[in-house]
């Protein structure tokens, strides 16, 4: 079950981190705190589930939340957080989304005196107290990995990307898919012109466009799972289902199903909601009780296939 298994890394994170260097801002507290959090966007599962996953956390440990949602405006999470910060709240995390840097809100939160703890998103500029995420660029070149071992003869690649342009998680995925799959030989890569923007609905009209323009499609990467499972739709409804494989992100539960079902749907690279929600808020309240962590913190990412997608699928999880 996923959620066994997020118990399991997250208890091993923790062994792994004591004794290590926080930065934060906090001294030794009474236990009881309230925390913050900033989502720059509750628009799709993942981010839903992030924060689901962060109350669910705080409930095991008695600690109140104040949830926010800027709807993808980042003026909007600038000034959430500065409500957040008149409410005297502890601490804040903030889940950045696609968002690349958010001066405004970390330079509020220092000034104030707060920690600040970045999930999923790591800014590319200010200060902030712990971060806690994947390594985007190594899942993508694993499930690249893949890929070349399932076409040893070579085919064609399409690479369904979330975007903007500038966005520095999707690229690492994509820049590690590609740096495993452009010295195999006999691939070609097909990158999609339009964004999918992360979602379901987004992934389809992508892979609509492609299967229109390419008939030689053998394997699909998309930057998210949500994206892939929309592409998957549009692949079956073209009667193509027995002809392409797909490749996603995220593990997310629809995905994980798909898997163990043996659909065309083959592998996807853990990026698990529940997981660092639950590490963020897990991270926050230590750095308020004074102890020692880690500045940033590489949460696992195991490739899922088949053969093990039932230890992390959980249909009652929050992502």
């Amino acid at each position: 079950m996923k959620k066994v298994s997020g118990v399991l890394v997250a208890g091993a994170l923790a062994a792994a981190l004591a004794g290590c260097s926080s930065g934060g801002d906090a001294g030794a507290g009474d236990g009881s705190y309230t925390i913050g959090v900033a989502n720059f966007t509750l628009s799709g599962p993942y981010f839903n589930g992030m924060d689901r996953a962060i109350k669910a956390q705080a409930e095991k440990k008695n600690v109140e939340i104040v949830s926010t949602d800027a709807g993808g405006d980042a003026a909007k999470l600038a000034s959430n957080v500065e409500d957040l910060l008149s409410k005297n709240v502890d601490a804040v995390i903030v889940s950045g989304g696609p968002l690349e840097s958010a001066p405004a809100v970390l330079n509020s939160i220092k000034a104030a005196g707060k920690p600040a703890v970045l999930v999923d998103r790591k800014f590319r500029t200010g200060t902030y107290s712990s971060w806690i995420g994947p390594d985007n660029e190594a899942i993508g070149k694993q499930n690249g990995e893949f890929l070349a071992q399932r076409l040893p003869d070579g085919g064609t690649v399409a690479l369904v990307k979330g975007g903007p342009a500038d966005n520095s998680i999707g690229l690492a995925r994509t820049d590690g898919v590609k740096a495993a799959l452009e010295g195999a030989p006999g691939i070609e890569l097909v990158e999609a012109p339009d964004f999918g923007n992360w979602s379901s609905d987004g992934g389809l009209n992508v892979m609509e466009s492609l299967l229109a323009s390419h008939a030689d499609i053998d394997a699909v990467f998309c930057e998210n799972d949500a994206m892939c499972l929309g592409a998957q739709r549009a692949i079956k409804d073209a009667g193509r289902a027995d002809k392409i494989v797909l490749a996603g992100v995220d593990g997310q539960a629809e995905a994980l199903k798909a898997i163990l079902d043996g659909t065309n749907y083959l592998v996807t690279g853990l990026n698990d909601a529940d997981v660092i929600g639950s590490l963020g808020l897990d991270r926050a309240v230590d750095i308020l009780d004074g102890k020692k962590t880690e500045k940033d913190t590489v949460v696992p990412s195991p490739r899922v296939t088949k053969e093990n997608a039932e230890k992390y699928y959980d249909p009652k999880g929050n992502f």
